[in-house]
């Protein structure tokens, strides 16, 4: 059915035609009612609605996010043409009202709606993110009728693995490579930290000849190299990216090839000392 605007002026153009409506000297006639200010006000009020921008998602910087366990997660709606019109964030599977504009209407923290006057962005902020905050999210725009875009969170839990752990063995005075790998991550760390029994590696210590190599990609890579292993480098090596959980392994530095020669520190000498005592003593005992 036409708005009534509109039907107005149908009827309005048909008793036009009609002869005995014309008005002559003395005027009356239909002229005066087309000249009606409230009448062009009308007309111009629909050609102004006609003509008025239609709200449009950008696709282009709406898109699907990947975050990381623990992370950020910034989910973006960007939408043209506004106007006067509202847009909200919706979790479509709790039928949950996160935000509208600037404003959060949800009393979980960790959720913040983020938007600029004047800007097409619209952003829903979580952190930490956690593993069921996975799924979809729909920005919705207050149009007649509304207008929804959907955009999907995947949440990535980061691997970190140290290649030939849990235990490694080295040679004394060998060059030690222990490798680190980041894997699963949306985004390569920002850094690896190395630690010796919990103490940070410095590259500048006393030891000297300690290097730290990292190569970004899917998988990042991460090389301690340490010049000339000790007995005194044995011990826990923990790699630790700013992303996900950290790696541990034990690394011992032996003096030999022998298995039954693996000594790598002062406690195993002195235990294998009291043990050829004892059985030293059992033998000259036994020998009576």
């Amino acid at each position: 059915m036409l708005p009534a605007t509109i039907r107005g002026i149908h009827a309005l153009a048909i008793l036009g035609s009609l002869p005995c409506l014309h008005g002559g000297t003395g005027g009356g006639g239909l002229s005066d009612i087309y000249d009606a200010p409230v009448h062009r006000k009308g007309v111009s009020a629909l050609a102004d609605h006609a003509h008025q921008p239609f709200p449009e998602f950008v696709l282009k910087h709406s898109g699907n996010v990947t975050a990381a366990l623990g992370k950020t997660a910034l989910l973006n709606c960007r939408v043209s043409n506004v106007g006067n019109k509202t847009v909200s964030w919706i979790r479509p599977k709790e039928t949950l009202l996160l935000a509208i504009g600037r404003y959060t209407y949800t009393s979980d923290y960790r959720f913040k709606a983020l938007h600029k006057v004047m800007s097409e962005d619209y952003l829903l902020q979580i952190r930490p993110v956690q593993m069921s905050d996975g799924g979809v999210y729909e920005c919705q725009v207050s149009s007649t009728p509304p207008r929804s875009h959907h955009i999907h969170l995947t949440v990535a839990e980061p691997y970190t693995e140290i290649v030939g752990g849990p235990e490694i063995y080295l040679d004394e005075g060998s060059m030690m490579n222990i490798t680190c790998l980041v894997k699963d991550s949306p985004q390569p760390p920002n850094y690896i930290f190395w630690y010796h029994n919990d103490q940070s590696i410095t590259y500048d210590s006393p030891r000297g000849g300690v290097s730290q190599i990292t190569e970004k990609g899917d998988v990042t890579v991460s090389y301690l190299l340490v010049q000339s292993a000790r007995l005194s480098d044995s011990g826990q090596y923990k790699c630790q990216p700013s992303v996900g959980l950290p790696a541990i392994t034990n690394l011992h530095v032996i003096r030999g090839k022998d298995p039954e020669k693996w000594l790598t520190n002062s406690s195993n000498i002195s235990n294998t000392c009291n043990i050829f005592i004892t059985t030293l003593i059992l033998i000259l005992t036994l020998s009576k």
